[in-house]
C-alpha cells in the first residue's frame, strides 16, 4: 500500500471502531493500493491535509488488495475512491486523484460544523402603508 505520512492505516477488522464510530468529525477514507499511479500522486496532497485539518477530518487509509470485504461494502470498483464518513454514514464520494486546493473545496461541506438549529425568530407584521396620492 501506497503510505501518506501522518495518516493511519485501517482494515476490514478495525474499520467499524476508527472510521464507522468516529463521532464530532468526518472521516476521509482512502481506498488505495500499491499499483495504482493516481495513488501515488494523492498521498503528499492526504499527508497535507491530514497535518492541516486533523481538528476538522480524521483522514485514513485502506489497502484495497488486503481489505476486499470494505471495499465490496462500499461498492468501490476504482483507486483511489475517497469517501468521507459523517457519524458512521458515509455522505460523500470522490473518484481519481487531485491537487490539494480541489480536495480541500470538494471537503468544505463537510467539514463544516453541522449548524445548530435556532428557533425562527418572530416576525413583525408589516407596517401600513399610506395610500398614494391621486
Amino acid at each position: 500500500m501506497i503510505k501518506a505520512h501522518g495518516v493511519a492505516e485501517v482494515t476490514d477488522a478495525d474499520f467499524g471502531t476508527q472510521v464507522l464510530a468516529e463521532r464530532g468529525r468526518p472521516v476521509l477514507v482512502e481506498f488505495t493500493a500499491d499499483w495504482c499511479g493516481p495513488c501515488r500522486q494523492l498521498a503528499p496532497v492526504l499527508s497535507a491535509v491530514a497535518a492541516e485539518e486533523a481538528d476538522r477530518l480524521k483522514v485514513v487509509q485502506i489497502d484495497a488488495d488486503s481489505n476486499p470485504e470494505t471495499l465490496a461494502r462500499y461498492g468501490v470498483l476504482s483507486m483511489p475512491t475517497l469517501l468521507v464518513f459523517r457519524d458512521g454514514e458515509p455522505v460523500r464520494q470522490l473518484v481519481g486523484a487531485r491537487a490539494k486546493r480541489r480536495l480541500l473545496q470538494e471537503l468544505e461541506e463537510v467539514m463544516a460544523p453541522a449548524a445548530p438549529t435556532a428557533p425562527a425568530a418572530p416576525t413583525a407584521p408589516a407596517a401600513p402603508t399610506a395610500p398614494a396620492p391621486a
